[in-house]
Formats: structure tokens, sequence, C-alpha cells
């Protein structure tokens, strides 16, 4: 019987050279090389065991870690969450036109614009959530919530930029909608 690799064995592969396991799925390895970067190996690929650690099936990997701890400051931190553009625009231009014929017109790149856009939503967001943790009275919290809601709803016109409607703006609902 062979021994399953833990994570953060050291191997040797005759053709990716010397790596470290990074993880361990049920159909193999997962291995950064370092000339190679990662690779995902069969549990049965002939490989030279440098420095075994043995498998511990409560171990979680980096990669899982990572992923993990990138979800949580995307919610609580002043972290930008990768939203797409809708495809319509990639690569367009915002063209900013004066009223004035003396001054040239502006071009900004339409991904830089929406980059903007989505960061000033973000950090909407974590206001709201330091609002709602905060000391402050619950009429005070109230006050500054329908505030927030309605800058949401200024920010609707932009909603078209969006690939996904989860994504959008979202202001005041009527009744109707609630």
């Amino acid at each position: 019987m062979t021994t399953l690799l833990g994570i953060g064995s050291r191997v040797h592969h005759a053709d990716f050279g010397d790596g470290v396991v990074i993880n361990v799925k049920s159909t193999g390895y997962v291995v950064t090389f370092i000339q190679h970067g990662v690779k995902v190996l069969k549990f049965d690929s002939p490989l030279n065991v440098l420095d075994l650690i043995e498998h511990d099936s409560d171990q979680v990997s980096l990669f899982d870690v990572e992923q993990t701890l990138s979800r949580v400051l995307q919610r609580w931190v002043d972290q930008t969450e990768v939203v797409p553009l809708g495809d319509k625009w990639k690569g367009g231009k915002l063209i900013l036109k004066p009223g004035r014929t003396d001054l040239a017109a502006k071009e900004i790149p339409i991904d830089t614009f929406f980059h903007k856009i989505v960061m000033v939503r973000d950090r909407l967001r974590v206001l709201e959530q330091r609002v709602n943790a905060s000391p402050l009275d619950d009429e005070e919290k109230i006050n500054i919530q329908q505030y927030i809601t309605r800058i949401y709803g200024s920010l609707t016109s932009f909603n078209l930029l969006f690939k996904h409607t989860e994504h959008q703006f979202v202001g005041e609902k009527s009744m109707a909608d609630a």
C-alpha cells in the first residue's frame, strides 16, 4: 500500500523538478513546482518523495484558506469585489464633451469608470455595515440607513454597465416591491 502524501510534502518529478504538495484532491495531488508552477498529478504519478508529511484528512489547503479569507475580506472590509462589466461595454470609452467649443473633450475607458463605480458601491456597503454595528441609537441608525438607500437610488443610472443584475444598485422600493 502506498502512503498518501500530505500537504507540505516535498517531492521531485522527473519532468517538473522539485515541488511541494499544496493540496490533496480526490483525484490526485496539487503540486507547486519551482520551475513549472502548479500542476495536478494523479496519485500514481512517479514522484520521488524528498520530505514526507503524512496525510491528515483534517488539513485544509492554503488555496482553500486563501479563498475563504478573500470572501470574508470582500464582505467585511474595504475590499473591492470582482464585478464584471457588461460585455457590450468592454473596450469602450466614456466621452465627456464640454458645452464650450474652446475646451477639449475628455475620454475615459469605460472599464476605469466602471471600476470606480464599483468602489463607490462597495464603500457604501462597508459604511452601511459600520452604521449597523455602531453604538448609535436606533432612530439615528434608521435616518443614516435611509440616506444611504437614497444614495443607492441615485446611482441606479449606472446599472446598465453591470453584467449581472445581482451586482446592481438598488434604491428605495415601493410598498408593492417589498
